[in-house]
């Protein structure tokens, strides 16, 4: 039985380092544009949760879609503005995932 604990503890060590990060802090922040073919479409709302891979210099090095509403509508204009974010610096490179909600009032 006591072959278990060492396993146990390591995983329960390496939940709580995760819980521990705080996320990085956005120093600039580019909106994306809505697309034209949404409103082509009749397209009002959607929104895309993202996953942003940061550089330790702050530069957004990869931005991953993860779920969007409509599917592809939103996609290149959020990757577009993500990729113009950036961090605070930090000692590594970290994700973060962050959702934009898009609505056209016009």
């Amino acid at each position: 039985m006591s072959l278990f604990r060492p396993l146990a503890l390591s995983l329960l060590l390496a939940s709580a380092a995760t819980l521990a990060q705080t996320p990085p802090k956005v120093v600039k922040k580019v909106p994306p544009e809505f697309p034209a073919e949404a409103v082509r479409k009749n397209i009002n709302a959607g929104s895309v949760k993202a996953k942003l891979t940061i550089g330790a210099d702050g530069k957004v090095i990869s931005v991953d879609i993860l779920e969007a509403d409509p599917k592809r509508v939103f996609d290149r204009v959020s990757i577009d503005a993500l990729m113009e974010w950036r961090f605070e610096p930090g000692a590594d490179k970290q994700t973060h995932e962050v959702k934009l909600v898009f609505r056209n009032d016009e």
